[in-house]
């Protein structure tokens, strides 16, 4: 569609009635106004920043008018008419703006980086494209209900070009979704412009690559984008698609207000100018004697005075007082977690089986939980962990998925969103690293910013020994143990292992549950077979002793183990963490005061790992206590080897005695 050469935008009124006409030009003229006024409290320091959507409205407000309210909406920086025409009490808005308390995120965010339940909005964060995998992950849980329900979802031209837009509507297309992926094609990305971002003539012509639906429509045009996303919501919700629709429009001023528009060619805005879906409306009702100019000077006049008005109320609230019992609280969605114990029988198990029993048990528990992974149905993973849970739970509730993490931890989100809750595989723990933006920035961050909680597990093989390289054997808690908004836990015998997966299950905040490879079918003990929870941020004190502490967690607890028995002439008290986030630093503390020497032992890399952190505690915490330096052992500072002889080397269970040795010569 080249809408240049289009010099007129053609209405179709189709069955609208002249009142609806002009709550939809009310509808369109409420965000211009407020923008108006935000440019001007901008200027003036009352707000840090605006992202205009100046020339964009008639998408924001047809694509809202269209939907259904109960149906949840993606927006971005520059859809403020979704927010509008979803009726937000415009003081929230401003509070929003301003930084203020009564905003959505308490002024821990800026402008539209938020959402709401109760208006069915989920907002963006600044990454672009991982609220596309968000509304996969809506759209899936209504499908699995089958509610009847459509989602949108949009992004922008340039976020287009992200990962996060292939992989999410990879998965939509391959599990049917009726997700509508918008791209507002506004013909810039900041100052690169569309030719400097992508090759294809047009969005539509990616759908074919994905055997979906494709629609292209005039953004600017006000009738046609709802009569479109009227019609498309109408299909997808009585048939589960997904659909690709690009919206023609023109970004009219910058990226944001900072970045200006020098780098547009002379004339540009000036031609589409003429398109303008305010303006271009406007003349069209006064055209059909609908709207004249005394009465849309009424309608600005009630509009500005309404901003005003809400205005004020923002002002009028206090800055907000910074209360650290409160910003960390808030890390996490409220939880007492109740411990389950099992009475009854007992059955041998390795690892990998109490791993097994707690999925199928937690999926047995909650009818709304969803495994998701590759090759995780039919195959039963790569590790056998979820072997039969097809037959028992069918494929809507294990769902084989695409190679594409990001989408798939998203979409997790996405269910917890919609009030699900899912477990996310990752095949190999290695592979988190193409979803690690969706875990620390979405994961980790949302309750904080708004308090949606992410009731999301995912689960981590783990590990090295298996002489499986440098891909394959990576130990990478340490990597999210910087992370505020997510809980670790790393069991290393079968009994934690059915426990703690269990609770991280029943668990409505992020947990990564690492279980290590080497030890899925290496060690066995009788565990209950009943369902049973282990409490979450407990450590548990596996050995007793006198002369020297050691701190561990994973594969190390059974090297310290080992040790142990090889070295019966020392009385050691071994600590295994099992829960890394929250740490139990009481019984850190405790187990420190009690023998004054301490070695903390962990299979990571040496260097920034999580052994680093116990050290500063104990020694900024502890240092009367101790007899001696802390030591850490870990691996050495180099990716993992493949051949056994480098990977012995690279492993720290060689080093441990001469390193206790040491520390006992104190």
């Amino acid at each position: 569609m080249a809408l240049l050469d289009k010099r007129k935008i053609e209405y179709d009124r189709v069955n609208y009635s002249d009142s609806e006409l002009i709550e939809i030009y009310k509808l369109l003229l409420l965000p211009r106004l407020i923008e108006e006024k935000m440019l001007i409290l901008l200027r003036q320091g009352k707000i840090s920043k605006w992202f205009s959507g100046w020339g964009q409205e008639a998408i924001s407000v047809g694509t809202s008018y269209a939907m259904h309210k109960e149906e949840y909406i993606f927006p971005m920086h520059r859809n403020l008419g979704v927010f509008t025409t979803r009726k937000i009490p415009l003081n929230r808005l401003f509070a929003q703006f301003q930084g203020k308390m009564t905003g959505f995120t308490k002024g821990r965010d800026r402008s539209f980086h938020f959402g709401s339940q109760e208006y069915n909005i989920v907002g963006m964060i600044s990454h672009l494209g991982p609220q596309l995998a968000l509304a996969s992950g809506v759209g899936l849980a209504s499908k699995i209900r089958n509610e009847k329900k459509a989602t949108i979802v949009f992004t922008g031209d340039g976020g287009a070009s992200e990962g996060d837009f292939h992989e999410a509507l990879n998965v939509a297309s391959v599990w049917d979704l009726p997700v509508i992926f918008a791209v507002e094609n506004n013909c810039w990305g900041l100052s690169t412009p569309s030719s400097e971002q992508f090759k294809c003539k047009q969005f539509i012509d990616k759908g074919i690559g994905y055997g979906m639906k494709a629609v292209q429509v005039n953004g600017n045009n006000i009738l046609e984008v709802i009569s479109t996303v009227k019609s498309l919501v109408k299909e997808i919700r009585n048939e589960p698609k997904p659909i690709l629709l690009e919206l023609m429009t023109f970004r009219m001023r910058g990226h944001e207000e900072a970045s200006g528009t020098k780098y547009y060619p002379d004339g540009i805005q000036d031609e589409w100018g003429k398109y303008d879906p305010i303006e271009n409306f406007s003349e069209y009702l006064k055209s059909q004697s609908i709207l004249n100019d005394d009465l849309e000077e009424v309608f600005k006049k009630e509009i500005k005075k309404e901003i005003q008005e809400e205005l004020e109320i923002a002002y009028a609230e206090n800055d907000i007082v910074p209360n650290l019992i409160s910003e960390e609280k808030d890390l996490f969605a409220e939880y007492n977690q109740v411990i389950i114990s099992a009475e009854g029988p007992k059955s041998e198990r390795r690892l990998v089986d109490a791993i097994q029993d707690g999925l199928r048990q937690s999926m047995e528990k909650y009818d709304n939980l969803i495994i998701m992974g590759q090759d995780v149905a039919e195959y039963g993973g790569v590790f056998k962990v979820t072997e039969g849970f097809v037959e028992q739970f069918g494929k809507e509730r294990v769902r084989n998925t695409p190679i594409c993490e990001s989408a798939i931890v998203g979409a997790g989100l996405g269910l917890s969103i919609a009030g699900m809750k899912a477990v996310v595989e990752m095949q190999f723990a290695d592979f988190v690293t193409c979803g690690f933006n969706q875990i620390v920035n979405n994961l980790a961050k949302i309750h904080w910013r708004w308090g949606q909680n992410a009731d999301v597990v995912v689960r981590m093989p783990t590990g090295a020994g298996s002489a499986a390289g440098p891909f394959h054997s990576q130990s990478n808690e340490a990597w999210f143990f910087h992370t505020p908004g997510l809980k670790i836990v790393y069991p290393s015998s079968p009994y934690d292992a059915k426990g703690l997966l269990a609770a991280a299950i029943e668990d409505p905040n992020p947990v990564l549950v690492f279980e290590h490879k080497v030890l899925y079918r290496s060690i066995r003990e009788d565990i209950p077979d009943d369902y049973y929870t282990l409490e979450i941020g407990k450590s548990k004190l596996i050995s007793e002793g006198n002369d020297l502490s050691i701190i561990t967690y994973g594969m190390g607890v059974h090297w310290a183990l080992q040790y142990a028995k090889d070295h019966s002439n020392l009385n050691i008290d071994i600590l295994d963490l099992r829960t890394l986030i929250p740490l139990d630093i009481d019984s850190i503390y405790e187990t420190v005061k009690k023998t004054g020497r301490v070695i903390v032992l962990h299979e990571d890399c040496m260097t920034g790992g999580i052994g680093g952190e116990i050290v500063a505690l104990i020694s900024e915490n502890c240092f009367r206590y101790l007899d001696a330096p802390v030591k850490r052992v870990a691996s050495l500072d180099t990716p993992v080897p493949f051949v056994k002889q480098l990977e012995d080397q690279f492993l720290p269970k060689e080093r441990l005695a001469s390193e206790i040795d040491e520390i006992m010569k104190y």
